[in-house]
């Protein structure tokens, strides 16, 4: 059954084109530093988005009816399969991302949604091998269902850690059996709302002691690719474990996690955490664990996670001059953790929204890649840190003076007479302007 009978293959048409059903920037065989864009951008679909979202927010309910005329059962959830593939071949994504609960109805056991999963899967590897297809990165959701209410690893109840590593375990085998190479955990609930009722350190020494049995039944089990922590700061708890990537950075040290974990970076949980976009990956990318990208967009007026589609050229460009300084995705990518306003109700707005958000980053990929070319920002941050290069400053880097040698060399220094070189700042974001309008 072909649901989008009136939407044909989306096709590059170039900047000049006003159909809106064509890319105008996203040219997937367009080479830039000897990759073409297709290789570059990743491009994911987010099942529970694209798939499942229909507009419902805090105030309202759905404004956009996905169920496809079905009753609750295996067989809408295979149609649902057989719709979202219809998507991604139509706009030439090649990837997907999913929760368990997402792709498959859960069951009233563990065992039961396990086996509705197992089915679900059966199918969606059918339509991996008929498309060409294949799945970015798999999870399984541990923060819907009212059990989950306190945490999942780090609830107060075991029991419920239980549930959740059972939960896990099967989602692991699910993405080894679609040839996953990524698994994530985004804390959902790991966090709290008040230190009155939690106890921190049992909560995070938990948390650590559940990715290490993840970690240590994937590689047992044949899963070679890389296990993502996706920061977010707040919302649903107070307070999450997972607030942003130094706070993780830290905690994979500490549980000796460095080997086998890096970021799934969200621009929208960057900016509930106050950060921007490129603090994040730039954060990731000096720690090395720099992995994968849900990219979307907040809003800074809202203090909620709004997961709109990235329609910001300048955090696009950004965020793809990290991820082309760190040499490119390997097993990560770039999962549109996006939803289209609760007001664009239509079919069509999935395609229109996929649109925006592909144009948009094939232009921030093409502009990024002309800031590099152009040389002048690294030229200005090597001149800047050019005394780290020879004398005092060399020594300091190669570690061949000490605190006592320091103080003898700048005892005596004039400190009037010590010259800062000016940042600059005004020059370079012109120096960018210059690059994204010219």
């Amino acid at each position: 059954m072909e649901y989008f009978k009136d939407i044909k293959k989306i096709k590059y048409e170039g900047k000049n084109s006003k159909n809106s059903l064509a890319f105008h920037h996203y040219n997937p065989s367009e080479k830039i530093l000897g990759k073409t864009m297709k290789e570059h951008l990743k491009f994911a679909l987010s099942w529970w988005h694209t798939i499942n979202a229909g507009g419902t927010d805090m105030f309202g309910g759905d404004t956009m009816d996905k169920n496809l005329g079905m009753a609750n059962s295996i067989e809408r959830y295979k149609a649902k399969a057989n719709f979202a593939f219809e998507i991604m071949d139509k706009l030439g994504i090649e990837y997907y991302c999913f929760h368990d609960i997402d792709v498959a109805p859960e069951g009233a056991t563990l065992a039961e949604s396990e086996k509705n999963l197992q089915i679900i899967t059966d199918h969606l590897l059918s339509l991996q091998k008929k498309y060409g297809i294949k799945l970015l990165w798999g999870t399984a959701n541990m923060f819907s269902h009212k059990i989950f209410m306190t945490g999942a690893s780090t609830s107060g109840c075991a029991d419920v850690f239980a549930i959740a590593a059972g939960k896990v375990k099967a989602a692991i085998d699910a993405t080894i059996k679609l040839g996953g190479k990524g698994y994530v955990f985004w804390g959902g609930r790991e966090g709290y709302d008040t230190l009155l009722n939690t106890d921190m350190g049992l909560e995070l020494d938990n948390l650590g002691r559940f990715l290490k049995m993840a970690r240590d039944y994937g590689r047992k089990h044949g899963f070679k690719g890389d296990f993502y922590i996706e920061p977010k700061p707040k919302e649903p708890t107070k307070h999450q474990y997972d607030f942003d990537v130094a706070t993780c950075a830290n905690f994979l040290r500490i549980n000796g996690l460095t080997k086998d974990f890096k970021m799934n970076i969200e621009a929208n949980h960057a900016t509930l955490a106050g950060h921007t976009f490129q603090h994040e990956l730039r954060t990731a990318r000096v720690n090395g664990i720099f992995g994968s990208i849900d990219a979307n967009q907040g809003d800074l007026f809202l203090g909620w996670d709004t997961d709109q589609f990235p329609t910001n050229v300048y955090d696009t460009t950004f965020c793809m001059y990290e991820v082309l300084k760190a040499g490119g995705f390997t097993n990560g990518g770039l999962n549109f953790d996006s939803k289209a306003r609760r007001a664009s109700n239509t079919m069509e707005d999935i395609f229109l929204s996929y649109i925006a958000g592909m144009d948009t980053f094939a232009l921030g990929l093409r502009k990024a890649a002309e800031i590099i070319k152009d040389a002048r920002l690294d030229k200005f941050i090597e001149t800047k840190y050019a005394s780290y290069k020879k004398g005092i400053g060399q020594k300091i880097v190669q570690n061949k003076i000490d605190l006592m040698g320091l103080y003898e060399y700048s005892k005596d220094l004039k400190i009037a007479n010590i010259v800062v070189p000016s940042g600059h700042q005004e020059n370079l974001e012109q120096i960018v302007n210059d690059i994204l309008f010219k």
